[in-house]
């Protein structure tokens, strides 16, 4: 891991491509801006840890084909 000291307004550059910059910091948080290309995602920790789990249980269902296949034809 690579840890960095930045001060508001300074910014680190990340692949030539992904800019992060220390827009304030208040009461202990830090707001931070990112500006990276649009094809890309960027997700808070929490929120990817959380959409990895869906995705993995999600994975683990056995789907009822006869169910989606009903489904789908009262949708048409």
């Amino acid at each position: 891991m690579l840890i960095l000291s930045r001060k508001k307004d300074e910014s680190i550059i990340i692949d030539g491509k992904i800019e992060v910059k220390v827009l304030g910091i208040e009461d202990g948080r830090v707001s931070i801006g990112i500006d990276a290309p649009k094809d890309m995602d960027i997700f808070r920790q929490e929120l990817y840890l959380s959409i990895q789990e869906e995705n993995i249980e999600a994975a683990r269902l056995k789907p009822d084909m006869a169910k989606m296949n009903q489904f789908l034809r009262t949708k048409k």
